[in-house]
């Protein structure tokens, strides 16, 4: 019988401390690599407002897909999930142990659970839909999803135009609304899973995404929007789609201040914390820690391997 591949996710929300976790972690189990986890981290340029690890931390611990595409590229569970699927055994060979660390609830559900059984995009559709976004706006796409696929359609905001294009390609490419596929619920084959929660007390988290916004700020945030710009990227590109970035459009058309944007990017990222707090505890299995409790995590972890080699 072939045994279980074993697989230490590391999650939590937006400003819990999951990098310095990783770090202290590394003191204690320095055969580490990083599979990074977080959506917005895999873009190039943006590394304030993404409060990416550092170059310094990076040279001491490998982490993977980080900078590894352009604010254009349009990266989705399925792309994170074949690409760590293929740098796990790599890791290994190296005689080193992946861990998946980040917050994006979609990815690590996507990778846990196994991919939806959705049909893979179709690039000439996706372009036509595109192509119609742009002549016509969004309303026409959010009535016509209404009618296909109504399900989808309460689901998704007015401006989530990604998600309702990928709909309505799924449902022009093969006649089934997108509602209708099915999102795997259970841990798949082939795979055994130590999830790793990270938390903290919600007040306490709060205090800390505040400091960070300040810390951006203060670290050439503005600076970072102002060189994307003129570097031809726009808040329409899929990077810049981000919090920390997207609140600045605002400010380019006139509705607000620079003070008002900071506070907004805090408002966004108290509220995508509360969603990821949500969907975190809605998986089964999970081993709950502080970020501090760093020797009770590599205790864990240290018998998780165990098990597995034993």
């Amino acid at each position: 019988m072939i045994r279980s591949e074993p697989v230490i996710v590391v999650f939590g929300p937006t400003a819990v401390g999951k990098t310095v976790f990783i770090e202290n972690l590394f003191s204690r189990i320095s055969n580490i690599e990083i599979i990074n986890a977080d959506s917005m981290q895999v873009y190039r340029y943006m590394n304030v407002g993404m409060a990416k690890p550092s170059d310094q931390l990076r040279e001491r611990i490998p982490h993977h897909l980080i900078d590894v595409v352009e604010p254009t590229f349009q990266f989705n569970a399925g792309e994170f999930v074949h690409r760590a699927e293929r740098l796990l055994p790599e890791i290994r060979r190296r005689g080193k142990t992946p861990i998946l660390c980040g917050g994006t609830a979609y990815y690590l559900r996507s990778f846990i659970t196994g991919l939806p059984d959705a049909p893979p995009g179709d690039p000439s559709i996706r372009r036509e839909l595109k192509r119609e976004l742009e002549e016509r706006g969004v309303q026409p796409l959010l009535d016509e999803l209404a009618r296909v696929d109504p399900g989808t359609r309460a689901r998704l905001k007015d401006q989530d135009t990604y998600r309702i294009i990928r709909a309505l390609e799924v449902y022009r490419g093969s006649g089934r609304p997108l509602s209708s596929f099915t999102n795997p619920t259970k841990p798949r084959e082939g795979y055994s899973f130590l999830l790793l929660g990270l938390k903290r007390e919600r007040e306490q988290l709060y205090s800390r995404i505040g400091e960070r916004v300040e810390l951006m700020f203060r670290g050439g945030l503005v600076e970072e929007v102002k060189y994307l710009l003129s570097k031809g990227f726009g808040f329409n590109d899929p990077g810049m789609r981000g919090i920390g970035y997207r609140e600045f459009f605002d400010l380019q058309k006139g509705c607000s201040t620079l003070g008002g944007v900071k506070e907004m990017i805090k408002r966004n990222s108290r509220r995508y914390a509360k969603r990821q707090i949500t969907f975190f505890k809605s998986l089964e299995g999970v081993v709950w820690e502080s970020p501090d409790a760093v020797v009770s995590a590599s205790s864990r972890i240290k018998e998780f391997l165990a098990d597995w080699t034993s």
